[in-house]
């Protein structure tokens, strides 16, 4: 029988727990009982499992996504992670929370695209394969048998690994179906109310997808939302009135997918970082998938897309690759590999955004003058990597006030002034440029 709160407040004052029990009953009423996570990529999604996770079976959880689950850079981003490459910085911390889970979650969720694997970093050049494959020819893939300088290891996949992200996503949905309700529409707005001088989070507003786009607009109750959708993300300050400041800026780069050659029965899995080859304008990330497939990023040619224009949702529903960067991806690539130079072919071209703060930091936290009001966005080139950590970082805040598993004061939503300045963007490993730097 369920016993009412005077009960329970009378048992407390008798039996000496008047103050925890208070403490109790006033966290209770805070903890958000419908929640929205405005983003179906692999970091709002994480959000949404692990709130689905932590949560108690009462909360209701809805994951908004504009157009279908993994649809933008989750969907077509390489899943490379690397354990130690934040050293030295605030990121390390995201960089080794979320490389430590990813292992045991992938196994949980039954992903088979995880794996560990080496790195290997490769000039471009001639004469480079002997010496490689003298040294360290363990990890010196087959399939790399054509012009190539200087090898030299990165790392013999300890600390580095890959998971195929969309897999990913899909398991994480499949997972907690039960508890996180999909919803498929674009993010308009929020409504609130006022409270003790700070508005708190009634509802989400959304066009649903298939409607008249311009006219229809639906509304989703809700006492927390947390705004996870990428580079889109930014269109935010205007949902908060102005509250808080989202400096974005969108990277548009083609990656390409080779299939597995007939014949070839595996690919060996060894990741490649090459360095800049002024032939085709390329610095190429290579990426081999248990599936045989390998992909390729670091194509060059990226553009870069404004605030503005990420409001207007550009280039959510269409992001096409460019056709004369896939030409040169695949001649850069082709001169490494003769094997796929006489037997390679593509299985698909395509391109997406990376969201880029100035200062290369993601958002992560609440908005200042909104009660239940969160973000978790920004993430850079390495929003797979940090998704784990992101995701139960934003449970922890969300549901209990604070997170445990990251230290989210460097990622502060509300740290940018009017005057901002532009950072590097790409990869770093213990603190050095590695890759494409856009």
């Amino acid at each position: 029988m369920k016993k009412s709160t005077t009960s329970i407040l009378s048992r407390c004052i008798f039996s000496n727990t008047f103050v925890p029990c208070l403490l109790v009953m006033s966290l209770s009423s805070s903890i958000p009982k419908r929640i929205v996570v405005v983003g179906g990529g692999i970091e709002g999604t994480s959000v949404a499992y692990y709130l689905a996770k932590r949560s108690t079976p009462g909360t209701k959880i809805t994951l908004l996504e504009a157009k279908e689950p993994a649809a933008a850079a989750s969907g077509k981003g390489g899943g490379f992670m690397a354990r130690s490459w934040g050293e030295g910085s605030c990121t390390q911390q995201l960089h080794e929370v979320a490389f430590d889970m990813y292992e045991n979650l992938a196994d949980e969720l039954g992903c088979e695209s995880y794996r560990k694997l080496p790195v290997l970093s490769v000039s471009p050049g001639y004469r480079g394969l002997k010496a490689a494959r003298k040294n360290f020819g363990d990890i010196v893939p087959d399939w790399l048998d054509g012009n190539v300088g200087r090898i030299s290891p990165m790392g013999m996949g300890d600390d580095t690994a890959q998971v195929t992200p969309k897999e990913f996503v899909l398991k994480m949905l499949e997972a907690t179906r039960d508890r996180v309700e999909l919803v498929l529409g674009t993010c308009v707005g929020v409504e609130s109310e006022e409270k003790d001088g700070s508005q708190k989070i009634t509802a989400v507003k959304y066009r649903p997808r298939g409607g008249d786009g311009e006219t229809e607009e639906a509304v989703i109750p809700a006492d927390a939302v947390v705004v996870s959708a990428g580079p889109w993300s930014c269109a935010a300050e205007d949902w908060f009135q102005g509250v808080v400041e989202l400096p974005m800026e969108g990277v548009k780069s083609t990656s390409i997918v080779w299939k597995k050659p007939e014949g070839v029965e595996t690919v060996d899995a060894t990741a490649l970082f090459c360095g800049e080859d002024d032939r085709f304008g390329t610095h190429l990330e290579c990426y081999p998938r248990p599936d045989g497939s390998i992909y390729l990023c670091g194509i060059g040619g990226s553009d870069y897309i404004s605030k503005e224009e990420l409001k207007e949702g550009a280039f959510r529903e269409l992001c096409e690759a460019k056709e004369s960067r896939v030409a040169a991806a695949t001649q850069s690539f082709q001169e490494m590999s003769e094997k796929y130079k006489t037997d390679g072919e593509l299985l698909r071209t395509q391109a997406c955004m990376r969201p880029c703060p100035p200062d290369a930091l993601p958002y992560i936290g609440s908005i200042q003058g909104y009660e239940g009001a969160y973000i978790n966005a920004g993430h850079n080139c390495w929003g797979i990597a940090w998704a784990p950590a992101c995701g139960r970082a934003m449970s922890e805040l969300v549901l209990e006030g604070s997170s445990s598993t990251i230290d989210l004061d460097p990622f502060d939503p509300g740290r940018f002034s009017p005057t901002i300045s532009r950072g590097g963007r790409g990869r770093k490993r213990r603190g050095q440029s590695v890759g494409e730097q856009w």
